[in-house]
């Protein structure tokens, strides 16, 4: 019994907890489905509201209608009434070639106000591949699109060269051909440098081994290949170091090793001159004969003068003695001049006054010179006279001026002890340009002021040889030597001697020179060079001052490198 009350008390129990369960789900279900009404009905609110503004909008436009002017593009010619419009327009379009049209119209359909007033008004303004620009006005009231028609911004413009197809092609060929050309001399240029380079370095290695091309100083062993300014800084050196023009006597006896001849440039009865090639830059090498050491003695002696250096006297660079194929060779190195002598430059060119002048004028300076003796602080110069001035004893620089060379026969003179050094060369100059006191040998050698009066006589004759091939008036003579008419190409002593002395014979001065000032101012320098009276003969100092004079006259432009202080 009591079992039985017991089982059916937990039945019970369960019964109950399991009604419990059954309702709470129900109740739970009903929550959830009233949550999700009340959502529905959210949403169901909003969106009427919207519909209903809308249809309120829709209701307020379609309250009221326009008239409105009508008319079709592109010019709107013929206008029309639009009637139950909702709203007015007018329109202006421009397509993509730049035509452009206008319109009016109305819309009378409400749905329809939104696509046709509420568009951006332009399309693509500053873009290059625009479709076109337009722009719609819209209004409401009767026939409120009258009136102009709205504007458009400027059309794009873009800037561009017309390049035709045959030049572009030129153009192409032509970077096509220069292009790999620079490159290549940019790479020949770098290549020819570093060579270069090398080339110093190795010849340098090469002295500081051999001991018979060692120097005295670190200083000495530089080998650039510059031009005059190496020469000058050389000759600067041995100057400032009291040795006089040239360089030191150390260097000069192993230049012989170190010159490579290039070319013969000229041959005479001294001997040959050859272009050589010493450091990388042009000199000139005259090789005298053994029989002329006297003559190679003289000239190095008188080149070795303290304070010779000049513009207008040939650059000294070294002496040396060498032996060649078993002979003896005498050298003398001095500066390079491609242009040549003036006789050469004589024979293939045609002057102008200026020229001339240039020309003469740097002679005369450097006649000055040689013929002044020279007090310095690092010692003194004594006069020298040349004794054989002639066109194929004067070199002609790139620059167009002169310098005088080969000084064999010179003579010194010092005032101080009024010593007088011929020399132990026992040749005489050339007889073309011998004066008359030389030819009838009534010379007073003792006295030195006779052979600077002689070298006046024979720059005299070089005047005219020069003048002769100035264009004046658009004539200008060929070149001829002094006496050409008269005596034979090489003439004797006594063939010279009566022409000069017993005829007193002088080269003949043209008569188109008297209608040239500046000729005509040469020809009376001249004969007053030649004079047959040596005292009557100007100084070379007067000489320099006369052409200075005529170059003054006829306002030829002074050149800065002759030294016009007189």
């Amino acid at each position: 019994m009591a079992s039985s009350m017991l089982r059916n008390f937990l039945f019970m129990l369960i019964f109950i907890r399991f009604s419990s369960d059954i309702v709470c789900q129900d109740q739970l279900s009903l929550k959830e489905s009233s949550e999700d009404d009340d959502d529905y009905s959210d949403d169901s609110f909003q969106s009427n509201d919207d519909f209903l503004d809308r249809q309120n909008q829709v209701n307020f436009l379609t309250t009221k209608t326009y008239e409105c002017h009508s008319c079709d593009a592109p010019d709107c010619a013929i206008q029309t009434v639009c009637h139950n419009a909702v709203q007015c327009w007018k329109s202006r379009v421009r397509e993509s070639t730049g035509a452009e049209s206008i319109s009016r119209g109305c819309t009378t359909q409400s749905e329809q106000v939104i696509f046709m007033c509420k568009t951006p008004s332009f399309t693509a303004q500053h873009k290059r591949h625009a479709s076109g620009q337009y722009r719609v006005e819209c209004c409401e009231g009767d026939f409120c699109n009258n009136g102009t028609f709205p504007d458009l911004p400027a059309p794009y413009k873009e800037a561009f060269i017309e390049v035709s197809g045959s030049v572009l092609f030129g153009l192409k060929m032509v970077a096509a051909i220069v292009g790999p050309l620079g490159v290549l001399a940019i790479v020949g240029f770098i290549s020819l440098t570093l060579l270069k380079k090398w080339h110093q370095n190795r010849l340098l290695r090469e002295t500081r081994l051999n001991p018979e091309q060692y120097y005295a100083t670190d200083e000495l062993l530089r080998a650039t290949a510059a031009g005059d300014s190496t020469l000058r800084e050389y000759l600067e050196q041995s100057m400032t170091s009291g040795s006089g023009s040239g360089l030191p006597l150390l260097i000069q006896r192993t230049m012989a090793k170190q010159i490579s001849l290039i070319e013969c440039i000229g041959k005479g009865r001294f001997g040959e001159v050859w272009r050589g090639q010493w450091h990388n830059e042009n000199v000139a090498v005259k090789i005298f004969f053994s029989r002329d050491e006297a003559s190679w003695n003289r000239e190095t002696e008188i080149y070795s003068t303290i304070l010779l250096h000049h513009d207008n006297v040939l650059g000294y660079i070294g002496s040396d003695m060498t032996s060649r194929n078993s002979c003896t060779q005498l050298w003398l190195i001095t500066h390079y001049h491609a242009l040549g002598s003036l006789y050469d430059y004589l024979n293939h060119t045609t002057l102008t006054h200026a020229q001339l002048m240039r020309i003469c004028l740097s002679i005369a300076t450097g006649l000055v010179h040689l013929h002044t003796e020279i007090f310095g602080t690092q010692g003194r110069k004594p006069a020298i006279a040349h004794r054989d001035i002639k066109t194929k004893n004067i070199l002609v620089k790139t620059n167009g001026i002169c310098c005088i060379a080969d000084f064999g026969l010179a003579v010194t003179h010092t005032q101080a002890t009024n010593t007088l050094d011929i020399g132990s060369n026992p040749k005489v100059g050339t007889k073309r340009y011998m004066p008359p006191e030389v030819l009838d040998e009534t010379i007073r050698m003792e006295v030195f002021e006779s052979f600077k009066r002689a070298d006046v006589y024979s720059f005299g004759l070089v005047l005219w040889e020069i003048c002769r091939r100035v264009v004046s008036n658009g004539i200008v003579e060929e070149y001829k030597p002094p006496f050409y008419d008269v005596v034979p190409s090489d003439p004797s002593f006594e063939d010279m001697r009566k022409v000069v002395c017993v005829d007193q014979q002088r080269p003949s001065i043209p008569n188109r020179w008297t209608s040239d000032l500046v000729l005509c101012g040469m020809s009376k320098l001249m004969k007053e060079c030649w004079s047959r009276n040596s005292n009557a003969r100007l100084p070379a100092l007067r000489i320099k001052k006369t052409l200075v004079k005529l170059t003054a006259i006829e306002h030829l432009p002074i050149i800065e490198d002759i030294e016009m202080c007189v």
